[in-house]
């Protein structure tokens, strides 16, 4: 055994004294953990299966036999990232109008409880999420017909939203549903440029939204844990909302070097990228460690400040080589989990997941008809 490990499994058998003050050696130069964090420490996976705002593209659906394979595996956790046009009934030949935004397709709606449903049979806790609410997504593909940090109408619509979903699950456990607001909140230049130029959104705005939204939940669900992801796209603590009931997810991207290695989406020239390497020098800089341990300071210092703090995305693009990914993302992993934070992989079954993820220098194991990457499954486990 290591002495990451070591560590990690001191702090594991001394969690049971919650409440009181812990002071623990810090080997690797990270903050003591002096308070239990207040959100599980889930882990599993993100389904894609309404990430879509237009259904006919969406990818094949998550059936029963992987949900079943996540919980045997020992996952608890699903994030289901929602675009809310995959749910409501519009014509699709043309944009989207203010008043169609509330018109639900309840058989779509249906769709997506079934889900939840097939993943409550297996004990998984599930975090629904706006990926794309009204007025607001941080990818392009689809025309809004206002702005969620400008518009009063649209934040009327946001809320509506949420007070449907929190309606639908009133009655179900608090073990089991839990409401993820915002998919990585930014402000663009361009709402239809994958590649605008994305900027914080200004701490009172976030809170506005974040708190009308916590009050139209609430107004359904007194006890339900809410979650608001982290400003600029997901990376920066909200301490502007730190007074409120409502947890904070970060994510494992750091560095995009590493992440999105030639992802066209978050590349403006993907195929001229020096070669990723984990630790070393990539460019003009060090890639180490180090800089996971600046990266994720604030976050572990939310949580010792009794904020509840879950890793809602993580995970690498399948161009970064196989090697240099497993490397990276084993630092993540062992930073967010020796200070209680769990984690929520993009994606089960695709280019980011464990199974057929598509990468060119994977021995992948036949797992029913999937392509499994093993080496990636234990990683997880280990965590």
């Amino acid at each position: 055994m290591d002495i990451r490990m070591q560590r990690r499994t001191f702090i594991k058998n001394t969690g049971i004294l919650a409440g009181m003050s812990l002071s623990i050696p810090d080997t690797f130069g990270m903050p003591d953990v002096k308070v239990k964090n207040k959100l599980p420490k889930w882990k599993g996976f993100n389904l894609l299966d309404f990430f879509s705002p237009d259904p006919s593209s969406a990818r094949k659906k998550t059936d029963e036999d992987q949900i079943k394979w996540m919980s045997d595996w020992g996952f608890d956790f699903i994030r289901l990232p929602m675009a809310y046009p995959a749910y409501i009934q519009f014509d699709r030949s043309r944009n989207i109008t203010p008043q169609e935004v509330y018109q639900i397709d309840e058989k779509a709606v249906e769709r997506i409880e079934n889900l939840v449903s097939i993943a409550h049979k297996y004990k998984m806790h599930v975090s629904l999420n706006l990926h794309r609410a009204p007025g607001y997504c941080v990818n392009a593909g689809f025309n809004e017909p206002y702005i969620l940090w400008r518009d009063q109408e649209a934040l009327d619509a946001f809320c509506f939203h949420w007070n449907m979903w929190a309606k639908k699950y009133k009655n179900s456990s608090t073990d089991l549903i839990s409401f993820d607001l915002l998919n990585e909140p930014s402000l663009r230049e361009d709402m239809n440029d994958q590649l605008s130029k994305r900027s914080s959104v200004p701490g009172a705005v976030y809170r506005k939204v974040a708190l009308a939204a916590f009050e139209a939940i609430r107004k359904e669900n007194p006890k339900h844990l809410v979650i608001a992801d982290g400003n600029d796209v997901g990376s920066s603590v909200i301490p502007e909302i730190t007074d409120l009931d409502i947890g904070q997810s970060c994510r494992g991207y750091h560095p995009g070097i590493i992440s999105h290695y030639k992802a066209p989406w978050a590349n403006k020239d993907p195929e001229n990228l020096p070669l990723p390497k984990w630790p070393g020098q990539v460019g003009n800089q060090y890639l180490g460690r180090e800089m996971l341990e600046k990266y994720y300071k604030p976050w572990i210092d939310l949580v010792n400040k009794g904020v509840g703090v879950h890793c809602g995305e993580c995970g690498c693009w399948n161009k970064t080589p196989h090697a240099v990914f497993l490397a990276w993302f084993e630092d993540v992993l062992d930073i967010l989990s020796s200070n209680g934070i769990g984690f929520s992989l993009w994606e089960f079954a695709g280019d980011f997941g464990v199974l057929d993820s598509r990468r060119t220098d994977v021995a992948y194991e036949d797992f029913h008809g999937h392509k499994l990457d093993r080496k990636l499954l234990n990683l997880l486990l280990k965590y």
